[in-house]
Protein backbone atom coordinates (compact mmCIF):
# COMPACT_ATOMS: atom_id res chain seq x y z
CA UNK A 1 0.00 0.00 0.00
CA UNK A 2 3.13 2.39 0.97
CA UNK A 3 4.38 1.45 -2.77
CA UNK A 4 1.38 2.50 -4.10
CA UNK A 5 1.07 5.95 -2.32
CA UNK A 6 4.68 6.54 -3.01
CA UNK A 7 3.86 6.09 -6.81
CA UNK A 8 0.69 8.39 -6.63
CA UNK A 9 2.70 10.97 -5.13
CA UNK A 10 5.61 10.89 -7.63
CA UNK A 11 3.23 10.95 -10.67
CA UNK A 12 1.33 13.41 -8.81
CA UNK A 13 4.30 15.50 -8.75
CA UNK A 14 5.78 14.66 -12.31
CA UNK A 15 2.10 15.94 -13.73
CA UNK A 16 2.70 19.53 -11.75
CA UNK A 17 6.22 20.02 -13.29
CA UNK A 18 5.06 19.03 -16.85
CA UNK A 19 2.09 21.08 -16.32
CA UNK A 20 4.65 24.06 -14.90
CA UNK A 21 7.21 23.58 -17.98
CA UNK A 22 5.06 22.86 -21.09
CA UNK A 23 1.39 23.72 -20.81
CA UNK A 24 0.76 26.78 -22.97
CA UNK A 25 -1.14 30.12 -21.53
CA UNK A 26 -2.58 32.57 -23.11
CA UNK A 27 0.53 35.05 -22.72
CA UNK A 28 3.47 35.47 -25.08
CA UNK A 29 6.87 36.33 -24.01
CA UNK A 30 8.88 39.08 -26.12
CA UNK A 31 12.80 38.66 -25.84
CA UNK A 32 16.24 39.35 -27.56
CA UNK A 33 16.00 37.41 -30.17
CA UNK A 34 18.80 37.22 -33.00
CA UNK A 35 20.44 39.74 -35.71
CA UNK A 36 21.23 37.69 -39.38
CA UNK A 37 23.43 39.13 -42.28
CA UNK A 38 20.38 40.00 -44.35
CA UNK A 39 22.65 39.15 -47.82
CA UNK A 40 21.29 35.59 -46.99
CA UNK A 41 18.00 36.99 -47.97
CA UNK A 42 18.54 39.79 -50.76
CA UNK A 43 19.44 39.22 -54.18
CA UNK A 44 19.71 42.23 -56.93
CA UNK A 45 19.84 40.80 -60.34
CA UNK A 46 20.74 37.71 -59.57
CA UNK A 47 23.35 38.66 -57.41
CA UNK A 48 23.96 38.75 -53.80
CA UNK A 49 25.95 41.72 -51.57
CA UNK A 50 29.93 40.77 -52.30
CA UNK A 51 31.58 43.52 -50.47
CA UNK A 52 33.17 42.83 -46.64
CA UNK A 53 30.63 43.26 -43.61
CA UNK A 54 27.07 42.65 -43.17
CA UNK A 55 23.51 44.65 -43.09
CA UNK A 56 21.71 43.19 -40.49
CA UNK A 57 18.17 42.33 -39.67
CA UNK A 58 17.43 41.97 -35.98
CA UNK A 59 14.25 40.75 -34.36
CA UNK A 60 12.50 39.71 -31.56
CA UNK A 61 12.07 36.21 -30.00
CA UNK A 62 8.55 35.52 -29.65
CA UNK A 63 7.06 32.50 -27.69
CA UNK A 64 4.16 31.60 -25.63
CA UNK A 65 4.85 31.23 -22.29
CA UNK A 66 4.11 28.29 -19.26
CA UNK A 67 3.53 28.79 -16.14
CA UNK A 68 6.82 28.13 -15.22
CA UNK A 69 8.72 30.66 -18.24
CA UNK A 70 6.41 33.41 -17.15
CA UNK A 71 7.20 33.73 -13.53
CA UNK A 72 10.36 33.32 -14.76
CA UNK A 73 10.55 36.33 -16.80
CA UNK A 74 9.69 38.56 -14.30
CA UNK A 75 13.32 38.10 -12.97
CA UNK A 76 14.68 39.38 -16.50
CA UNK A 77 14.09 42.80 -17.04
CA UNK A 78 14.68 42.82 -21.16
CA UNK A 79 11.68 39.96 -21.47
CA UNK A 80 8.00 41.52 -21.79
CA UNK A 81 4.46 39.45 -21.19
CA UNK A 82 1.68 40.10 -23.66
CA UNK A 83 -1.75 39.01 -23.72
CA UNK A 84 -2.46 36.49 -26.66
CA UNK A 85 -5.72 38.99 -27.39
CA UNK A 86 -2.91 41.78 -27.25
CA UNK A 87 -0.50 40.31 -29.72
CA UNK A 88 -2.81 39.25 -31.95
CA UNK A 89 -5.61 41.11 -31.98
CA UNK A 90 -8.22 38.45 -31.16
CA UNK A 91 -7.43 37.24 -34.77
CA UNK A 92 -6.81 33.01 -35.30
CA UNK A 93 -3.16 31.87 -35.36
CA UNK A 94 -3.77 31.41 -39.26
CA UNK A 95 -4.79 35.19 -39.41
CA UNK A 96 -2.27 36.80 -37.57
CA UNK A 97 0.49 35.17 -39.81
CA UNK A 98 -0.99 36.56 -42.72
CA UNK A 99 -1.32 40.31 -40.83
CA UNK A 100 2.25 39.86 -40.16
CA UNK A 101 3.25 38.49 -43.97
CA UNK A 102 1.16 40.96 -45.61
CA UNK A 103 3.37 43.63 -43.09
CA UNK A 104 6.84 41.88 -44.28
CA UNK A 105 5.77 41.80 -48.24
CA UNK A 106 4.81 45.78 -47.33
CA UNK A 107 7.81 46.31 -45.89
CA UNK A 108 9.61 44.76 -48.81
CA UNK A 109 7.80 46.82 -51.92
CA UNK A 110 8.59 50.00 -49.70
CA UNK A 111 12.41 48.96 -49.63
CA UNK A 112 12.57 48.11 -53.03
CA UNK A 113 10.85 51.34 -54.39
CA UNK A 114 12.85 54.00 -52.22
CA UNK A 115 16.32 51.59 -53.30
CA UNK A 116 15.46 52.03 -56.61
CA UNK A 117 14.53 55.68 -56.86
CA UNK A 118 17.26 56.78 -55.09
CA UNK A 119 19.48 54.53 -56.76
CA UNK A 120 18.18 56.18 -60.12
CA UNK A 121 16.90 53.41 -61.63
CA UNK A 122 13.70 53.64 -62.97
CA UNK A 123 10.57 52.52 -61.11
CA UNK A 124 6.89 53.08 -60.02
CA UNK A 125 4.37 51.62 -58.35
CA UNK A 126 1.17 49.66 -58.62
CA UNK A 127 -1.92 50.34 -56.54
CA UNK A 128 -3.59 46.72 -56.84
CA UNK A 129 -6.55 47.67 -54.16
CA UNK A 130 -6.91 47.24 -50.35
CA UNK A 131 -5.99 44.02 -47.79
CA UNK A 132 -8.36 42.92 -44.90
CA UNK A 133 -6.73 43.00 -42.24
CA UNK A 134 -9.76 41.80 -40.06
CA UNK A 135 -13.36 41.63 -40.95
CA UNK A 136 -16.73 42.30 -38.33
CA UNK A 137 -18.46 39.67 -36.54
CA UNK A 138 -21.65 41.56 -38.07
CA UNK A 139 -20.26 41.92 -41.19
CA UNK A 140 -22.78 40.60 -44.26
CA UNK A 141 -19.36 39.34 -45.67
CA UNK A 142 -17.83 37.41 -42.41
CA UNK A 143 -17.73 34.21 -44.02
CA UNK A 144 -17.16 35.14 -47.87
CA UNK A 145 -13.78 37.37 -47.65
CA UNK A 146 -11.04 36.53 -45.25
CA UNK A 147 -8.22 38.32 -43.95
CA UNK A 148 -5.19 38.18 -46.13
CA UNK A 149 -8.08 38.41 -49.26
CA UNK A 150 -7.10 41.94 -51.61
CA UNK A 151 -10.34 43.78 -52.59
CA UNK A 152 -10.09 45.02 -56.37
CA UNK A 153 -13.14 46.50 -57.32
CA UNK A 154 -16.40 47.82 -55.80
CA UNK A 155 -19.34 47.58 -57.87
CA UNK A 156 -17.12 46.55 -61.09
CA UNK A 157 -15.10 49.59 -60.29
CA UNK A 158 -11.14 50.04 -59.08
CA UNK A 159 -10.34 52.34 -57.30
CA UNK A 160 -6.28 54.29 -56.88
CA UNK A 161 -6.34 54.23 -53.46
CA UNK A 162 -8.18 53.20 -50.12
CA UNK A 163 -10.06 56.20 -49.48
CA UNK A 164 -11.52 55.92 -53.10
CA UNK A 165 -12.81 52.27 -52.19
CA UNK A 166 -14.02 54.26 -48.58
CA UNK A 167 -15.64 56.82 -50.39
CA UNK A 168 -17.64 54.65 -53.34
CA UNK A 169 -18.81 52.52 -50.10
CA UNK A 170 -20.01 55.47 -48.21
CA UNK A 171 -22.42 56.54 -50.98
CA UNK A 172 -24.18 53.65 -50.70
CA UNK A 173 -26.86 53.28 -48.42
CA UNK A 174 -26.85 51.04 -45.64
CA UNK A 175 -28.40 47.40 -45.88
CA UNK A 176 -27.95 48.04 -49.98
CA UNK A 177 -26.05 44.89 -51.71
CA UNK A 178 -22.86 45.86 -53.18
CA UNK A 179 -20.68 43.32 -55.56
CA UNK A 180 -16.84 42.76 -54.05
CA UNK A 181 -14.48 41.58 -56.54
CA UNK A 182 -11.13 39.91 -54.54
CA UNK A 183 -8.02 38.56 -55.11
CA UNK A 184 -6.99 35.17 -53.16
CA UNK A 185 -4.40 33.18 -53.65
CA UNK A 186 -3.85 34.53 -57.00
CA UNK A 187 -7.03 34.14 -58.08
CA UNK A 188 -10.11 36.18 -58.42
CA UNK A 189 -13.72 35.86 -56.85
CA UNK A 190 -16.50 37.81 -56.44
CA UNK A 191 -18.98 38.58 -53.08
CA UNK A 192 -22.33 40.14 -52.32
CA UNK A 193 -23.75 41.26 -49.42
CA UNK A 194 -25.46 44.47 -47.91
CA UNK A 195 -23.73 47.07 -46.45
CA UNK A 196 -23.73 47.93 -42.86
CA UNK A 197 -23.46 50.85 -40.45
CA UNK A 198 -19.99 50.94 -39.41
CA UNK A 199 -19.69 51.19 -35.59
CA UNK A 200 -19.33 54.52 -33.94
CA UNK A 201 -19.39 56.59 -37.24
CA UNK A 202 -21.89 57.63 -39.60
CA UNK A 203 -20.31 55.95 -42.63
CA UNK A 204 -21.39 52.98 -44.21
CA UNK A 205 -18.80 50.02 -45.36
CA UNK A 206 -18.78 46.10 -45.57
CA UNK A 207 -17.38 45.88 -41.80
CA UNK A 208 -13.69 45.30 -42.56
CA UNK A 209 -10.33 47.25 -41.57
CA UNK A 210 -7.94 47.67 -44.15
CA UNK A 211 -4.35 48.57 -45.50
CA UNK A 212 -3.10 49.40 -48.84
CA UNK A 213 -1.53 47.28 -51.34
CA UNK A 214 0.91 48.20 -53.89
CA UNK A 215 3.31 46.30 -56.24
CA UNK A 216 6.54 47.57 -57.26
CA UNK A 217 7.59 47.90 -61.14
CA UNK A 218 10.84 47.68 -62.56
CA UNK A 219 13.15 46.52 -64.96
CA UNK A 220 15.77 45.37 -62.38
CA UNK A 221 15.41 42.18 -60.29
CA UNK A 222 15.32 42.26 -56.85
CA UNK A 223 14.74 38.99 -54.56
CA UNK A 224 13.60 38.93 -51.17
CA UNK A 225 12.67 35.57 -49.60
CA UNK A 226 11.68 37.06 -46.06
CA UNK A 227 9.39 33.88 -45.33
CA UNK A 228 9.14 32.83 -41.95
CA UNK A 229 10.00 36.55 -41.11
CA UNK A 230 7.27 38.78 -40.11
CA UNK A 231 6.43 42.63 -39.02
CA UNK A 232 7.53 45.77 -40.83
CA UNK A 233 10.66 46.75 -38.82
CA UNK A 234 13.16 45.30 -41.44
CA UNK A 235 12.58 48.17 -43.88
CA UNK A 236 15.33 50.67 -43.72
CA UNK A 237 17.80 47.79 -43.26
CA UNK A 238 16.42 45.88 -46.33
CA UNK A 239 16.31 49.36 -48.64
CA UNK A 240 20.16 49.86 -47.25
CA UNK A 241 20.74 46.19 -48.74
CA UNK A 242 19.31 46.96 -52.28
CA UNK A 243 20.54 50.32 -52.60
CA UNK A 244 23.91 48.96 -52.20
CA UNK A 245 23.86 46.48 -54.20
CA UNK A 246 21.84 48.70 -56.96
CA UNK A 247 24.79 51.66 -56.83
CA UNK A 248 27.75 49.63 -56.20
CA UNK A 249 28.45 52.05 -53.12
CA UNK A 250 30.43 50.50 -50.47
CA UNK A 251 28.80 51.72 -47.56
CA UNK A 252 29.86 49.10 -45.21
CA UNK A 253 33.01 49.69 -45.32
CA UNK A 254 33.74 46.32 -43.87
CA UNK A 255 31.55 46.90 -41.10
CA UNK A 256 28.67 45.18 -39.39
CA UNK A 257 25.63 47.59 -39.49
CA UNK A 258 22.53 46.65 -37.85
CA UNK A 259 19.48 48.75 -37.38
CA UNK A 260 15.43 48.85 -37.32
CA UNK A 261 12.63 50.59 -38.24
CA UNK A 262 9.76 50.53 -40.99
CA UNK A 263 10.04 52.17 -44.84
CA UNK A 264 7.76 54.55 -46.25
CA UNK A 265 7.72 55.10 -49.75
CA UNK A 266 9.43 58.46 -49.57
CA UNK A 267 12.11 57.11 -47.26
CA UNK A 268 10.84 58.04 -43.77
CA UNK A 269 11.59 55.88 -41.44
CA UNK A 270 9.06 54.63 -38.76
CA UNK A 271 8.88 53.80 -35.07
CA UNK A 272 9.11 50.06 -33.87
CA UNK A 273 8.41 48.52 -30.50
CA UNK A 274 11.19 45.98 -28.53
CA UNK A 275 14.26 48.53 -29.34
CA UNK A 276 15.72 47.48 -26.31
CA UNK A 277 15.54 43.44 -27.01
CA UNK A 278 17.05 44.24 -30.75
CA UNK A 279 20.09 46.48 -29.38
CA UNK A 280 21.05 43.42 -26.80
CA UNK A 281 20.41 41.45 -29.76
CA UNK A 282 22.89 43.29 -32.34
CA UNK A 283 25.53 43.85 -29.85
CA UNK A 284 26.00 40.28 -29.11
CA UNK A 285 26.48 39.95 -32.69
CA UNK A 286 29.36 41.86 -32.87
CA UNK A 287 27.46 44.90 -34.91
CA UNK A 288 29.59 47.78 -35.21
CA UNK A 289 26.28 50.51 -35.75
CA UNK A 290 23.08 50.06 -34.89
CA UNK A 291 20.58 52.76 -36.59
CA UNK A 292 17.37 53.58 -34.00
CA UNK A 293 14.28 55.40 -35.05
CA UNK A 294 14.68 59.35 -33.78
CA UNK A 295 10.51 60.38 -34.61
CA UNK A 296 10.11 62.64 -31.50
CA UNK A 297 7.50 61.06 -28.64
CA UNK A 298 3.76 62.96 -29.47
CA UNK A 299 1.88 65.15 -26.94
CA UNK A 300 -0.78 62.71 -26.94
CA UNK A 301 1.47 59.76 -25.80
CA UNK A 302 3.38 62.45 -23.22
CA UNK A 303 0.06 63.13 -21.49
CA UNK A 304 -0.58 59.86 -21.13
CA UNK A 305 2.82 58.82 -20.37
CA UNK A 306 5.17 61.11 -19.58
CA UNK A 307 7.66 58.95 -19.16
CA UNK A 308 7.61 57.49 -22.80
CA UNK A 309 10.67 57.57 -25.08
CA UNK A 310 11.80 57.38 -28.20
CA UNK A 311 12.98 54.47 -30.03
CA UNK A 312 16.55 56.34 -30.11
CA UNK A 313 15.94 57.31 -26.51
CA UNK A 314 15.51 54.13 -25.18
CA UNK A 315 18.22 52.45 -27.49
CA UNK A 316 20.88 54.47 -26.30
CA UNK A 317 19.75 53.99 -22.57
CA UNK A 318 20.13 50.14 -23.14
CA UNK A 319 23.46 50.07 -24.91
CA UNK A 320 24.70 52.21 -21.53
CA UNK A 321 23.54 49.34 -19.52
CA UNK A 322 24.73 46.51 -21.34
CA UNK A 323 28.21 47.89 -22.01
CA UNK A 324 28.11 47.94 -25.33
CA UNK A 325 30.97 49.54 -28.08
CA UNK A 326 28.42 49.53 -30.79
CA UNK A 327 27.40 53.19 -31.93
CA UNK A 328 23.61 54.02 -31.47
CA UNK A 329 23.07 56.52 -34.41
CA UNK A 330 19.62 58.52 -34.51
CA UNK A 331 17.92 58.33 -37.86
CA UNK A 332 14.54 59.77 -39.47
CA UNK A 333 14.96 59.24 -42.80
CA UNK A 334 16.45 56.87 -45.67
CA UNK A 335 18.99 59.44 -46.48
CA UNK A 336 20.27 60.10 -42.83
CA UNK A 337 20.98 56.33 -42.07
CA UNK A 338 22.93 56.78 -45.70
CA UNK A 339 24.98 60.04 -45.66
CA UNK A 340 26.12 58.37 -42.11
CA UNK A 341 27.63 55.57 -43.52
CA UNK A 342 28.92 57.27 -46.48
CA UNK A 343 30.53 60.23 -43.78
CA UNK A 344 31.59 58.20 -41.20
Amino acid sequence: MKKVNKYIVTLTILVIVAILMFLPIPVYLEQPGAAESINQYVTVNGKTNKQKGDFMLVYVAIQKATPLTYLWSFSQKHIDRVSAEEMTGGSSDAEFDRIQEYYMQDAVNSAKYVALKHAGKEVSQKYIGIYVMSVLDKSDFKNKIQVGDTITNVNGKHYSNATGYQNALAKIKAGEKVTITYQRDGKNHKAIGKTIKLPQTKRTGIGITLANRSKVKTNEKISANMEGIGGPSAGLMLSLQMYSQLSKKDLLKGRDVAGTGTIDADGKVGDIGGIDKKVISASKAHAKIFFAPDNPVSKVVKKYDPNAKSNYEEAVETAKEIHTKMKIVPVRSFNDAVNYLENN
